[in-house]
């Protein structure tokens, strides 16, 4: 009597049984999402190799410093209405968080083991507003001007809201002379 194909039937049925296991187990999807994350994480460090960000001064007073705050300074001759400023100020403050994420977390911690104090303080317009920019620069201090659309209530491209956050006694040094909005 010819097994032959009785054995090529049982081992073709083991295969199928070990491979059905092996995939239960293991899914494809899973070994894929791996070598793509490894992958993108290569593509990742030679971009940061290439084009790599310096730490901002102000990680270095976040190390001696204690009290940090961030300022939200609003445009007030654009006459903004209060939800429109709410909505820039939320900008402005994103923005200026992601610029420092990588850059000044030490700064960023500071601020938020602070809890994250906010102060709005209201200026008369763009030019002093650029200036305030200036001198906050000058003293090392990060900053974020949020620019509008222009699908609502003001002109596309208008600085609206520049953050600004660091040390209490830095930040006073340049807003400390502006109003309360």
């Amino acid at each position: 009597m010819d097994f032959t194909w009785l054995s090529a039937i049982l081992v073709g049925a083991g295969c199928l049984a070990l491979g059905y296991l092996m995939g239960s187990r293991y899914p494809p999807r899973i070994l894929i999402k791996a070598r793509l994350a490894k992958e993108t994480s290569l593509v990742n460090e030679k971009k940061n190799k290439k084009n790599p960000k310096e730490p901002l001064e102000i990680e270095t007073l976040a190390d001696i410093l204690e009290d940090f705050k961030m300022v939200l300074v609003v445009r007030n001759d654009l006459k903004m209405g209060k939800g429109k400023i709410a909505a820039q100020c939320s900008h402005a403050t994103l923005g200026l968080y992601k610029k420092l994420l990588y850059r000044a977390p030490k700064a960023l911690n500071r601020w938020e083991m602070c809890a994250q104090p906010k102060v709005v303080v209201k200026i008369e317009s763009e030019e002093d507003m650029l200036v305030l920019q200036e001198r906050a620069k000058s003293l090392k201090l990060p900053t974020h001007i949020t620019i509008d659309a222009g699908r609502t209530q003001i002109a596309p491209n208008s600085r609206t809201v520049m953050a600004i956050l660091g040390p209490v006694e830095v930040v006073d040094d340049v807003t400390g002379g502006l109003r309360l909005l």
